[in-house]
């Protein structure tokens, strides 16, 4: 009569997928048409960028070994770099690449000066590639997929160069129309040269005497600390942390990453909700960029913060955490099923019991075999024995001991049937079914 008990619960599969490590699950085919070694590198490597990356730490490496830092210029240095790094976050990224707030006119131009200060590209291109990585996440048409490595993630992307064909399209319609845009964009050489060297270094030389420092420290050595800040958010922010709101993709929410990229960590959440004017959603979680622009709001610079309906993110983590618990219940054992159970009469059942010594209790319609456990009741054996072949629903229920969860968990594994109309009481009520326990049972019916 008993039916072998299935080795997990099973998740139905209209739930819920398996959740998964979106960076092992797929392999993107290679960006050139030969394999690229040392002998034939030198074809496919961008050298703009390559001095650009390249030369840059050099500079800043014999700075730091020849020039001594003075306490002003250390201090304007780390000035200017959360600056030019808010230019790129507050501007860049959540103003014009995904118009989460309006920004007066004062606000914009000094966001588009800093933004060039950091040497990053003009807002149309930075932008533009911006786009097509949302558009195109983990595929091959990501500027900067994750899936192709860390390494190509934060800075190889720059340094090679490939077809255009191999970046995925991006609307930028909205840019070309922007007047400041195409400003920055026609005069960004020289925007760059006097913001991302002559400003930072005259200030400390006008200021202080410190032409030296300033060049080295608050110019170039904070030009490297920013390029490999928002580097991070293309790489790190794609690979440390968690998904609270999607597995499918590799963007991930981390507080170390947050730190290092002016709160641009919570990268799972934005790419979940792009034109949120946040990116950390909790007021003790660090993003200063979020603090920045809502300061501005206050005093009347900038408008319109968008922000997601709470209900709306909220459905998004109690999914993922809806997702995580099965996915723990489906290695645990659960028993068979209610709904794959064998259906027999109340009759059926009592004669198990009385002519076939079946240890056999009835709750809530649901048959359990004791036999294995009498001995182990924490109650004593002679509570379970005075239940064998009854209906004990109440008694189980408080009418005898109010029974735990863990008691319930318990007995799951020992479901053997499920009763016809529920239980006594209901089988009373109704025509008693034809007994199907057993051919000799039913032949002396």
């Amino acid at each position: 009569m008993a039916t072998p008990l299935p080795p997990t619960f099973v998740v139905p599969a209209t739930l819920t997928e398996t959740r998964r490590d979106p960076l092992k699950h797929q392999e993107l085919p290679p960006l050139f048409p030969e394999k690229v070694t040392i002998l034939n590198i030198w074809k496919y490597l961008d050298y703009k960028h390559v001095v650009a990356l390249g030369v840059t730490p050099l500079i800043a490496l014999y700075g730091l070994l020849t020039t001594e830092i003075q306490r002003k210029t250390l201090i304007w240095s780390i000035i200017y770099y959360y600056a030019t790094g808010l230019g790129i976050t507050a501007g860049y990224h959540r103003l014009w690449a995904h118009r989460s707030y309006n920004a007066g006119p004062a606000m914009s131009f000094i966001l588009a000066l800093l933004g060039a200060g950091a040497v990053e590209g003009s807002i149309k291109w930075w932008s533009r590639g911006h786009r097509a990585h949302h558009r195109w996440t983990d595929t091959e048409k990501d500027p900067y997929s994750a899936h192709r490595g860390l390494f190509f993630s934060h800075l190889g992307w720059m340094l090679f160069k490939r077809p255009s064909w191999k970046i995925g399209h991006a609307d930028v319609d909205d840019l070309n129309n922007n007047k400041l845009v195409q400003w920055q964009h026609k005069n960004y050489l020289a925007l760059i040269f006097l913001m991302g060297v002559v400003f930072p270094t005259a200030v400390a030389g006008l200021g202080w005497g410190d032409w030296r420092g300033g060049y080295f420290y608050a110019a170039i050595l904070r030009l490297v600390f920013v390029h490999h800040a928002t580097f991070c958010v293309n790489s790190l922010a794609h690979w440390l942390g968690e998904g609270p709101f999607d597995d499918r993709h590799s963007p991930r929410d981390h507080f170390i990453t947050a730190f290092m990229t002016l709160g641009e960590g919570y990268h799972n959440f934005h790419h979940q909700f792009p034109q949120d004017y946040r990116n950390a959603i909790r007021f003790y979680q660090y993003d200063p960029t979020k603090w920045v622009i809502a300061t501005c709001a206050f005093f009347g610079f900038a408008s319109h913060l968008k922000t997601f309906p709470e209900n709306e993110v909220r459905k998004g983590q109690l999914q993922m955490i809806e997702k995580r618990v099965l996915e723990k219940k489906t290695k645990l054992q659960w028993g068979t099923p209610i709904a794959d159970l064998p259906v027999m009469s109340f009759e059926d059942y009592r004669h198990a019991c009385k002519n076939d010594n079946k240890k056999w209790i009835l709750l809530e319609g649901v048959v359990y075999d004791v036999a294995e456990f009498m001995s182990e009741h924490p109650g004593g054996e002679k509570y379970l024995k005075m239940g064998i072949g009854k209906d004990m629903t109440a008694a189980f229920n408080g009418g005898m001991y109010d029974h735990s969860n863990a008691a319930r968990n318990l007995l799951s594994l020992m479901r053997v049937a499920v009763i016809e109309f529920g239980g006594e009481v209901e089988a009373q009520k109704k025509n008693p079914s034809v007994p199907v326990y057993g051919d000799d049972h039913a032949n002396a019916a």
